[in-house]
């Protein structure tokens, strides 16, 4: 119990990364206000980068002393994700996601440049073997995880995405050099779109160096609460 636990200098209040899905500006800026000092890293995604004022929203969380994750999931010739990654070095953005082949990733580390920290992206966690199978995998949802992760700190990225289920064997067989952002954190049994989850506790035993917590505290009675209560967690473990 526990053997995984990160031991990297994380701080604490900043292992929770709240996916910040609303569909303007406005009402992300209002709800980030209404969490408070409950949440400091914010992960800001397709649906704000589509409603406009994706970048000016990422400088007033910057202001407000928050880091960001920008997650848009570059997948392109490695040319263009190349100087998509390029264009985010002076945006503030601490961690950017990348989904593709060996040169795509190579092409994304590069012209990071040590100025925004790169996350490969492994299976969805909406994803499961079925899911796999129809799009061509014949191998477990781990094995394919594993792999891409292995080649993910081959070539230099910083990190990986990855499910709580999958956590343990890349610190088994990878060790804790690569930081590992963990989504699909669901509190109770799920019924919504995420097929492989965790609960906080278990994926950081497993070995998480992050959570990423959308619709549980987002569509919680009350959200600061529910933040709150995630951080009580993650206090009882990294004291």
């Amino acid at each position: 119990m526990g053997e995984y636990l990160s031991r990297k200098a994380i701080p604490r209040e900043e292992r929770l990364i709240f996916a910040l899905d609303l569909p303007s500006v406005g009402e992300a800026q209002r709800f980030v206000e209404r969490l408070g000092d409950a949440v400091r890293f914010y992960k800001v995604g397709l649906e704000l980068f589509m409603a406009g004022g994706y970048f000016e929203l990422v400088r007033w969380l910057r202001g407000q002393g928050k880091q960001v994750f920008v997650d848009l999931k570059f997948f392109d010739v490695p040319q263009t994700v190349g100087s998509a990654v390029a264009r985010l070095r002076d945006k503030g953005a601490y961690f950017t996601t990348v989904h593709g082949n060996d040169q795509i990733l190579k092409a994304a580390v590069e012209a990071a440049e040590g100025a925004v920290k790169i996350l490969a992206v492994t299976v969805l966690t909406s994803l499961d073997a079925g899911d796999l199978k129809d799009l061509g995998f014949d191998c477990p949802v781990e094995d394919l995880v594993y792999s891409r992760a292995r080649r993910a700190l081959e070539l230099g990225c910083d990190g990986v995405i990855s499910s709580g289920l999958e956590v343990a064997r890349l610190r088994r067989d990878l060790g804790d050099k690569l930081i590992v952002v963990t989504p699909g954190i669901r509190p109770v049994q799920n019924v919504d779109d995420q097929k492989r989850t965790v609960d906080v506790r278990q994926a950081f035993l497993n070995g998480a160096d992050y959570i990423v917590v959308g619709r549980p505290i987002k569509e919680a009675p009350d959200p600061r609460a529910a933040a709150e209560a995630i951080q009580a967690t993650i206090a009882g473990l990294f004291p």
